[in-house]
């Protein structure tokens, strides 16, 4: 499988539980975000008690040789402060006036429009192509540092509002490291830390934009093969039960059958994980139940709707996919039989018993 298609079942991951129905900003839990793979800074978590995790490490099994390399992607959100700020030549109404006129004139999309908004970016660390004979001599450090910095979108010709983001400094490392444990076996480590300062008076609220958020790892292996940590082979049970994984999973992912990549994440999956054909796009809601929640987005009244539009890019593309689906799509989400198996003489029997 390729590494674009293995990205596209990571990114489910990526943005399990981002945005919750009803997919507005004035619900209480998309104001209080609920999110999965948090690695919080090192100062902070110290701080409260090592409740919070600063680290995350994968450990895997490679059967391989000194010509085999392994490609390693670390990937997660970097939540940025999202701000609408209004023309000074924009018609924005006064509170008297929001006051007097009648409700449905002003939607409330336009009340929160200068409320802060936590909006998500990707973000990958990457090392490709790396040997694993040099590993076994000295592990490899990657340093995680993105810069804070305030960013501005000016007006368009249809927009009277500025946007800006305002992005946190990040900084943190990955330490990747193997050791033989068998012949022609070795394990594979990756560490990572949030080492991001100045973090330690932060509140739960305010530490996000400074944490790591879904944080997975991606490896891919050439000239080897990753072994199952769900299905091991018999001779090799007892070494990978010796595989030591911090608040991740990690299990094959591409085609069935295939060994040479995995995807450690932060929630627990089985081996070969696929994105459901029929659905013709992720919903993000950490419960999701594609028909359910269509059929729900579908009832919410105009104003509901506005304010999703004038909310989080990924909420509008929701609702523009949402009110396009055709009714053939519609129904395709409504079920389907992935595999039958025969009933066996014993079954039926104790069923008419």
């Amino acid at each position: 499988m390729r590494m674009e298609e293995i990205k596209e079942i990571a990114n489910a991951v990526l943005y399990e539980g981002y945005l919750l129905y009803p997919y507005r900003r004035s619900a209480i839990k998309n104001r209080q975000r609920w999110t999965i793979g948090v690695v919080y800074p090192r100062d902070y978590s110290e701080a409260n008690g090592s409740i919070e995790p600063w680290t995350m490490q994968t450990e895997c099994l490679v059967a391989g040789s000194a010509e085999t390399s392994i490609d390693i992607y670390l990937r997660f959100l970097h939540l940025l402060l999202h701000r609408t700020v209004q023309s000074v030549t924009a018609s924005v109404p006064s509170e008297t006036e929001i006051e007097t006129k009648n409700a449905n004139e002003w939607s409330l999309a336009r009340h929160l429009a200068n409320e802060p908004w936590e909006e998500g970016i990707e973000r990958e660390v990457s090392v490709l192509s790396l040997s694993l004979s040099s590993l076994l001599n000295q592990p490899r450090l990657l340093e995680i540092e993105f810069p804070g910095e305030c960013l501005s979108e000016e007006p368009t010709d249809d927009s009277v509002a500025t946007i800006i983001r305002e992005q946190q400094t990040l900084a943190g490392t990955v330490i990747i490291d193997a050791e033989s444990v068998g012949t022609d076996v070795f394990k594979i480590s990756i560490h990572i830390e949030n080492r991001t300062p100045g973090t330690a008076t932060l509140t739960s609220n305010t530490v996000m934009p400074r944490s790591f958020v879904s944080t997975h790892t991606i490896l891919q292996v050439h000239q080897g093969t990753f072994i199952s940590l769900l299905d091991p082979p018999e001779e090799l049970k007892n070494i990978s039960q010796g595989c030591h994984n911090l608040h991740t999973w990690p299990v094959l992912v591409g085609n069935e059958g295939e060994h040479d990549t995995m995807l450690s994440s932060p929630i627990i999956l089985y081996d070969y994980p696929q994105i459901a054909p029929e659905s013709p796009g992720s919903l993000f809601d950490g419960t999701e139940i594609d028909e359910i929640l269509t059929l729900r987005i579908m009832t919410l009244t105009d104003e509901e709707k506005e304010e999703m539009r004038q909310g989080d890019e990924r909420a509008r593309e929701i609702l523009e996919r949402t009110e396009s689906l055709s009714p053939e799509q519609l129904m395709k989400l409504h079920g389907v039989i992935r595999s039958l198996r025969p009933v066996d003489e014993g079954s039926k029997h104790e069923q008419h018993k």
